[in-house]
């Protein structure tokens, strides 16, 4: 079968185009999201300009939540999503909590599975001097959508020699 134009949406291994309706018939570009009861006031992930690559996630907290310097805090978002299997939502911080608040997610990017479907949440860190206040409808973070390879790992005894060899963290240099 012929590739598509789109190389990404193809299976590496044989370019066969992905189905997409892999996942129980929801589209590829389709991913469903629910919103979760009490949370009728919090927006839906959006996103914040046309080419945006990033859904802005809102917090969902019932009362505010203040994060001291060095502390960190789970932060619901009140929704949930069903996606493709090809699929992956990556949680990312927002360039300007960090750069004005020193806000950040601690695990990024955070990995959403496809076959998850409990509520979306965000474990943000506070790395500023003092003290942030998140509070109901705050956007906290940011959600990517990625395609996934299903790779499939297979034990060798031997590895292929290659020019860097085992030279990890470092070796490389700095200029």
């Amino acid at each position: 079968m012929k590739c598509c134009l789109l190389r990404s949406l193809c299976r590496w291994w044989d370019k066969t185009p992905i189905s997409l309706t892999a996942s129980g018939g929801i589209s590829l570009y389709n991913v469903q999201i629910k919103r979760l009861p009490g949370n009728e006031d919090i927006p839906l992930p959006q996103k914040m300009s046309l080419l945006a690559s990033g859904f802005d996630l809102y917090a969902a907290v019932h009362e505010p939540v203040t994060l001291e310097p060095g502390e960190r805090g789970l932060i619901p978002t009140g929704f949930a999503l069903a996606m493709p299997a090809e699929l992956e939502a990556q949680i990312r911080p927002r360039s300007g909590l960090a750069l004005k608040h020193g806000i950040s997610t601690l695990n990024s990017p955070g990995t959403v599975d496809a076959d998850y479907r409990g509520e979306i949440k965000v474990l943000l860190i506070n790395h500023g001097s003092e003290a942030f206040t998140v509070g109901r409808n705050t956007r906290i973070a940011q959600m990517v959508f990625q395609l996934v390879p299903q790779v499939q790992l297979i034990q060798v005894e031997e590895l292929a020699d290659t020019a860097r060899g085992s030279g990890g963290f470092g070796h490389t240099g700095t200029n």
